[in-house]
């Protein structure tokens, strides 16, 4: 998208998009692999083009869309709250620096990722529904891409016209992205190619933020929001900061050791109540 400012991906910026993933249940790589490829896990990226912002490039309107939808359920009701949409359908904030207070939380890690996440969820309900299937991270994509009804349109035909021309169906999108609709040679892409391409780009962009091409699993999750090894374990009930570190690896490697899945991890018992103290603490650092 024409961004700039790149900087290194951080721990803490794969920590949000883990918390974001298990909030809404979004594939971890899936939101990883976007990251990666809308800003290079860059928070503060900005587009030139276009008034895209943050870790997710999301644009002032779409931005105050989802904020509205979604914010007052994860405690920003005061943003929910000021946005209105006109006789236009434009999303407004009367006063300007609300307004502004709002769009500058797409460079926050945590609320980029959460918002992020729930734009897909809604997205993912919209494509379940339309086409009778799960909907993949490259359905999501493709939602991301050209809006929920352009990606209905998309994956319903491509299911039974695989080899029709993607510029032929969306001109416009066609003009404006030449390079996802035409090889460099010039000759346009069927729908199947531009498709496999996304997924390969998401798959490519989640290796290159540290996931990987299958879910990351529940133990390296809780790993990376700790950041065990090269951070200090925040210690509690009295102990050193070495042996709070042994203990959680020990339960990581345990957790590690087994099938368990992330929502079972993550429910309330003495170890997992203490791992996810530490994983709190550790973000607030």
């Amino acid at each position: 998208m024409g961004v700039y400012q790149v900087t290194t991906p951080t721990g803490g910026i794969q920590s949000a998009i883990a918390l974001a993933s298990q909030k809404t249940g979004i594939d971890f790589n899936y939101l990883l692999g976007q990251a990666q490829l809308e800003s290079g896990m860059n928070a503060n990226a900005r587009a030139g083009t276009s008034s895209a912002s943050g870790l997710y490039q999301f644009i002032d309107q779409s931005w105050l869309r989802v904020m509205k939808a979604h914010g007052a359920e994860h405690g920003m009701s005061w943003a929910a709250n000021a946005i209105t949409q006109n006789s236009s359908g434009r999303m407004t904030v009367s006063d300007p620096a609300t307004r502004r207070a709002i769009l500058a939380l797409r460079n926050d890690p945590q609320t980029a990722s959460i918002m992020a996440a729930e734009h897909a969820s809604d997205n993912k309900d919209g494509l379940e529904s339309a086409l009778g299937r799960p909907a993949t991270g490259t359905d999501l994509y493709m939602a991301h891409f050209l809006g929920l009804g352009g990606a209905r349109s998309f994956l319903k035909t491509m299911a039974v016209s695989p080899d029709r021309t993607g510029a032929a169906m969306f001109p416009a999108a066609a003009r404006a992205n030449r390079g996802v609709f035409y090889t460099a040679s010039g000759q346009p892409r069927t729908l199947t190619d531009i498709y496999n391409r996304f997924a390969d780009k998401l798959g490519q962009g989640a290796v290159a933020a540290g996931g990987g091409g299958t879910p990351t699993g529940p133990a390296q999750m809780l790993a990376q929001s700790l950041q065990l090894g090269d951070a200090t374990v925040v210690p509690g009930m009295g102990e050193t900061s070495d042996t709070a570190a042994d203990w959680a690896k020990t339960v990581l490697d345990r957790i590690n050791g087994t099938q368990t899945t992330l929502s079972s991890v993550l429910k309330p018992t003495p170890d997992t109540a203490r791992l996810a103290y530490m994983m709190l603490a550790s973000l607030g650092n």
